[in-house]
């Protein structure tokens, strides 16, 4: 399954890298206290790993020792939600490498939303297409290419590309990075991230996730509650 990659967006997409472990890792980090390994995953093991997750509190130290690899690209509004499981992770070991216009220069790619309409009391999320929405899309996209043209002769004048980049429209640019995180951190992500009050692009983002760590990990993260499985 490694390589496995979905698309997103119009642009972006999730990768898998790399995998670590599977259900009978959860199993024997737990077994580990009494000394025991289990070499096949039974229906006893299944039970085990809804005790871990179901119990109150759960205990979760078990589900760090798997882990998997992403790779993401993303608009860099979705790369800054993301981030803040990483910053804010209390499951450990989380790590994220993103690719940097400092260092290299890349095909510059921007997501052009359908634009939505606030919603009611304006404080979270967005409901239904607004009514002049291919309106804004062009005068996005039109602020896109004038940005991307000032960057392109900055860089031309030889400006360092750390500052020439700040030309470029930030929150709909496209960004690449890995995401490394143990199987803890991968369901709490998505436990937040598929909930109808996310936004809705990580929400897609997340059901791409998802697909990947319920094919590797199906017992876990049916037992950690992701979509309420």
């Amino acid at each position: 399954m490694n390589n496995k990659t979905l698309q997103v967006l119009d642009l972006g997409y999730v990768r898998l890298v790399d995998v670590m472990g599977s259900d009978l890792s959860v199993v024997n980090a737990a077994r580990a206290s009494f000394a025991k390994e289990s070499d096949t995953l039974t229906d006893k093991d299944h039970k085990l790993i809804r005790f871990l997750a179901g119990s109150v509190p759960p205990h979760t130290a078990p589900f760090r020792h798997a882990f998997i690899s992403f790779e993401v690209k993303a608009p860099l509004m979705v790369a800054r939600q993301w981030w803040k499981h990483v910053v804010g992770s209390d499951h450990t070991m989380d790590a994220w490498n993103e690719a940097s216009r400092r260092y290299v220069t890349m095909l510059e790619e921007f997501y052009v939303p359908v634009f939505r309409n606030a919603t009611a009391d304006k404080k979270q999320g967005s409901d239904g297409i607004h009514e002049h929405s291919d309106a804004w899309r062009v005068r996005l996209e039109s602020m896109q290419k004038a940005g991307l043209q000032m960057y392109e002769v900055a860089i031309a004048d030889g400006i360092a590309p750390e500052l020439a980049r700040g030309f470029l429209p930030s929150d709909f640019q496209y960004v690449t990075w890995r995401w490394a995180a143990s199987l803890q951190s991968v369901a709490h992500f998505l436990t937040l991230r598929l909930d109808a009050h996310a936004q809705w692009e990580i929400q897609r983002y997340a059901e791409a996730v998802y697909e990947v760590a319920a094919e590797l990990f199906p017992v876990s993260i049916k037992a950690l509650g992701v979509r309420n499985e």
